[in-house]
């Protein structure tokens, strides 16, 4: 038994209560420290999953930043496609009619 349990039993006793049933809460409470613990744990873990959650966000947010400039570049590529396009055939209509 831990320090915290020989005095709560230590307590129900001097409180009038029968000796196997002071022992049972006193367990019962060494109980309750071992999830307190696990609490904290929970807690720690949510408080991670936050921080991993922010700094997803701000990676989304350059992905974005990313995405928008690569589209801008196609954009600009596609016409200078056409552009170069509708010159060669200039050039071969013209080569041709001549």
């Amino acid at each position: 038994m831990t320090t915290m349990i020989a005095e709560i039993y230590d307590a129900f006793l001097a409180a009038g209560t029968p000796e196997d049933k002071a022992r049972k809460a006193a367990e019962a409470m060494a109980g309750h420290e071992a999830y307190e613990g696990r609490f904290v744990g929970i807690e720690a873990n949510i408080a991670e999953l936050q921080r991993d959650v922010g700094e997803l966000k701000r990676d989304v947010g350059e992905i974005k930043q990313r995405l928008s400039a690569v589209e801008r570049d196609t954009y600009l590529l596609k016409w200078m496609v056409g552009f170069l396009l509708a010159m060669q055939v200039a050039a071969l209509f013209k080569l041709f009619m001549h």
